[in-house]
């Protein structure tokens, strides 16, 4: 498994300074989607290049002045097109691969587009599963096999890369997941703007779903209630859109129902809305516990906890995969999965130690140090420029094209916004 470019642990890699034209691939905002915002903010780090979206059909096709080409999701012929077009004008392709955001069985629609580039790929992976299916172990491991380098965000996720799906260690690169350079501050300063100027806040950020195990924490208010007055628990975010598409809110007003049966109304908030980076800074700045009560152990990534120990807060979580590396040696609090009494606990411990809280925000925020996106931008960068360097140029001879069955049915549908 490599660090960054490569290098052993706690080195330094080497900085190239080559202009790589680069294209995004990927999910990108206005959708309201984490693998979005990455998106977005991976371009920024790195200079900014070209930027193909995977767009769904039934949302708004507007986008910002960056975004050159465009997915309909479903439709196969976009795939090769755009990996044509894409390869006539950049040196590397940034794929960003998460199942659910590519069409086809499991996504499966994304091999037609790394087969067809002419470039090398580089994938980021935000999900690999523990127990895949065997159709998405498959997927999976063709894009690893086409792409020139695989990033994970997490050790964890190299290993099962290696465990479970037979990934070589030395074609996987480990990147952390980037995160806001934001000033470490005291809660007490920023909370009176946020109108809880007189609470302990407890915080969760980021679309609502049962994947978020926000009922872990509503069934510990009680015992945290008795022991602290003060304490709020704010959950930020709107309902996750696919969520919305299937059941509405039936889960969000199932967590209400929880709260009102459990006599907590005063001690919960909902920011019910897809909130913005100043105001969701303004929330991690406020919050004097953030938590992370997640119910699947195999999670490898998480982005509100990225953000979260960036902004130096106190963590109490769930031990799933990414929380159990990213908070070890006093970065965080761990507390059993399913266990409202000891996350309970953990919570009135912090709550009502301001000097423990105080030191674990700080080695967390030391740690994420590596983890800021200039940081995270470099090593990008870095791997890019290595990537380009060794593909093959004009002269030299290349791959025999694949004809897969999305070029059979091409359709003169143009690539370009």
């Amino acid at each position: 498994m490599r660090s960054s470019l490569g290098t052993a642990r706690g080195e330094q890699p080497e900085r190239s300074y080559s202009i790589v034209r680069t294209a995004f691939v990927s999910t990108y905002p206005p959708r309201r989607c984490g693998i979005a915002t990455f998106t977005h903010d991976l371009a920024a780090a790195t200079g900014g290049g070209e930027i193909a979206v995977l767009h769904p059909l039934e949302q708004p096709p507007f986008y910002p002045v960056e975004v050159e080409h465009r997915i309909r999701k479903d439709l196969a012929s976009d795939y090769v097109r755009t990996a044509r077009s894409l390869s006539d004008c950049v040196d590397v392709v940034s794929i960003q691969h998460e199942y659910g955001i590519w069409g086809g069985e499991d996504g499966e629609l994304v091999i037609d587009f790394a087969r067809t580039l002419r470039v090398p790929a580089v994938a980021t992976l935000h999900t690999v599963l523990r127990e895949p299916s065997p159709h998405q172990r498959s997927v999976l491991k063709d894009l690893v096999d086409i792409a020139e380098a695989t990033v994970v965000m997490s050790s964890a996720a190299a290993d099962l890369l290696h465990t479970a799906y037979g990934v070589h260690p030395d074609r996987v690169h480990v990147i952390p997941h980037g995160v806001p350079s934001l000033p470490l501050v005291e809660s007490a300063t920023v909370k009176p703007a946020l109108g809880v100027g007189n609470r302990d806040v407890i915080l969760s950020f980021g679309l609502l779903g049962p994947g978020k195990g926000c009922e872990l924490v509503i069934d510990a208010l009680p015992a945290v209630v008795e022991a602290n007055r003060a304490a709020l628990y704010v959950i930020v975010g709107a309902t996750h859109p696919n969520l919305l598409l299937h059941e509405g809110e039936a889960y969000r007003r199932s967590l209400v129902d929880r709260i009102h049966a459990l006599g907590m109304e005063d001690h919960v908030q909902f920011v019910d809305r897809f909130v913005g980076k100043n105001e969701l800074t303004q929330w991690l700045a406020a919050a004097d516990v953030f938590v992370t009560p997640y119910p699947n152990m195999a999670q490898i990534v998480s982005g509100t906890l990225s953000y979260a120990i960036g902004a130096g807060r106190p963590v109490v979580s769930t031990p799933y995969a990414y929380a159990s590396e990213l908070l070890a040696d006093g970065r965080g609090v761990l507390v059993e999965a399913g266990s409202s009494e000891r996350f309970a606990a953990a919570l009135i411990e912090l709550l009502g130690d301001p000097g423990l809280r105080a030191a674990i925000g700080r080695r967390a925020y030391a740690h994420s140090r590596r983890m800021v996106w200039p940081a995270v931008g470099a090593m990008y960068r870095d791997l890019f420029a290595s990537v380009a360097a060794a593909a093959p140029t004009a002269n030299e001879p290349s791959a025999i094209p694949v004809i897969n069955a999305a070029e059979r049915e091409l359709e003169p549908v143009a690539a370009r916004a």
